[in-house]
């Protein structure tokens, strides 16, 4: 039986939606994240301010060991310390942002993870293809462990749940 979920945060009030497959479960075949969700908050991914006020929607385990910060983005929390991302006003200048997903690509694939499919999936999983083209750049020019190498590109990486620590 599906379970609804509804959300109340900062940025949707009163949207539901279905999980229909189980958590961590039944992607589609051309789609295969290197990291999860948790995984990805426990690195840190997007200055720490992405997810401070949606906890109630994911599970608990996720914000553990979750680098966050609810006043502001701050680069010191990522992973490779650095900047790597664009403003949400950006996005939705370039049309990138679905409706349902308010906050981008890292909502989607949250929400994803957790068993929900919508009509989004094959075009966010189109994009997170995309970005394998920077997996090639790194392994062209940097030595293998080398994390000093291209870090914003490194970063940008695991913001799309690439593990670039392995590039």
């Amino acid at each position: 039986m599906a379970k609804t979920v509804i959300v109340n945060d900062m940025m949707q009030s009163g949207y539901k939606y279905m999980l229909s497959e189980p958590s961590g479960k039944n992607f589609s075949p051309d789609f295969s994240p290197e990291l999860s969700p948790s995984e990805m908050l426990e690195l840190g991914v997007f200055g720490g301010k992405y997810m401070t006020d949606c906890r109630d929607e994911f599970p608990k385990s996720w914000f553990k060991n979750a680098r966050l910060c609810h006043e502001k983005h701050d680069p010191e929390l990522n992973f490779f310390k650095i900047n790597a991302s664009k403003s949400l006003s950006y996005w939705k200048g370039k049309g990138w942002i679905y409706w349902e997903d308010p906050r981008g690509w890292f909502q989607w694939y949250c929400r994803y993870y957790i068993g929900r499919r919508c009509p989004d999936d094959d075009r966010q999983i189109k994009r997170w293809k995309a970005m394998k083209r920077h997996i090639a750049q790194v392994r062209k020019n940097c030595r293998k462990g080398d994390w000093s190498c291209r870090r914003k590109q490194r970063q940008a990486l695991l913001h799309w749940a690439y593990d670039s620590r392995k590039y």
